[in-house]
């Protein structure tokens, strides 16, 4: 997989208070991911990007709410997460990474 794949398969952290809990508890992060990622995807972009060891990897596809906006109806876009379990006594902090 090239460099250019690795960028583009993670698009941004997930960030709710669930996933925060389970950062911090399981080891569990939550990423928001291009809707073609597939698991060994992701698990090599978290393993090069963050230089950690992933133990496993689970995607799920959330479909997008339907919304009104006045009269008219409208619909989110669907989208795909995936949470990743690190390797024991490892973790992600994502305040310390440059941008």
């Amino acid at each position: 997989m090239n460099d250019q794949r690795l960028y583009a398969v993670l698009l941004a952290p997930h960030i709710s208070e669930k996933t925060a809990m389970a950062s911090e508890m399981q080891g569990r992060h939550t990423f928001k991911v291009a809707n073609d990622a597939s698991k060994l995807e992701v698990r090599k972009a978290v393993e090069a990007l963050f230089k950690v060891d992933v133990k496993s990897v689970q995607i799920v596809n959330v479909k997008g709410k339907t919304k009104r906006f006045g009269q008219s109806i409208g619909r989110r876009s669907d989208w795909k997460k995936a949470t990743v379990r690190l390797a024991e006594g490892q973790d992600i902090d994502f305040m310390s990474i440059e941008s």
